[in-house]
């Protein structure tokens, strides 16, 4: 069995909190990390793993562990230069997947040049929907409707490519609603069941939430 991802969260402001708490409580393990004692000291009652250190720190990231997590979530957008620093770290410590948090474009542009996977607006994403969205590993993206049902675009299977819809019958053998599918930029709504799927398509369906863990 496969075990659990590891996560670390660089910044306990309301995003970076949003995101930790959201990884813990769905039982994940979480590395939580912010430079000041008191942000520590509060966000400990709901983080079992919290540190006070500076994460632009080459030694800091060593003493930590980094290298050992799977996903570094930077958030700390209001000082560029120590996200710059912790992104290019937890790259060289050989993070696979490192997310930093922007305040505008040009700290876009900036963090993806130095190594990072994944650049988030806040105003455009919520910590918690970014956690929701790491942790429902397999699918691109994920919106909860209610606490039952979400929506999400997902890649099209191994075992689905140069089949339709209709011989899928996906509806009925995996709880899943078909609502759109998507090439490249293009989404469309006038669905075609007949279509062959292939590689370059993603889907977009409703679902009852329990039922996507079994499409992972």
């Amino acid at each position: 069995m496969k075990a659990k991802k590891t996560y670390a969260v660089f910044g306990l402001g309301r995003y970076g909190a949003a995101v930790a708490r959201e990884l813990v409580e769905n039982g994940m393990e979480v590395i939580a990390v912010d430079s000041e004692q008191k942000i520590v000291n509060d966000a400990a009652a709901y983080l079992p793993i919290c540190k006070c250190a500076d994460v632009s720190d080459a030694e800091v990231i060593s003493r930590l562990g980094i290298g050992s997590v799977d996903t570094v979530i930077v958030c700390m957008a209001s000082n560029l230069g120590a996200s710059v620093m912790a992104v290019t770290l937890c790259k060289q410590a050989g993070v696979k997947t490192v997310i930093a948090k922007c305040a505008n474009e040009m700290q876009q542009k900036i963090l993806l040049r130095v190594g990072a996977d994944q650049v988030v607006f806040p105003e455009n994403e919520s910590g918690i929907r970014l956690a929701k969205n790491l942790l429902s590993s397999g699918f691109i993206d994920m919106i909860s409707l209610s606490k039952d049902v979400s929506i999400v675009e997902i890649d099209v299977k191994k075992e689905w490519l140069g089949k339709n819809l209709v011989e899928l019958n996906l509806r009925k053998k995996h709880g899943i609603n078909v609502v759109a599918i998507k090439k490249g930029e293009i989404v469309s709504v006038d669905i075609n069941p007949e279509q062959k799927l292939d590689q370059e398509t993603t889907l977009i369906i409703i679902a009852n939430t329990a039922k996507l863990e079994k499409l992972k």
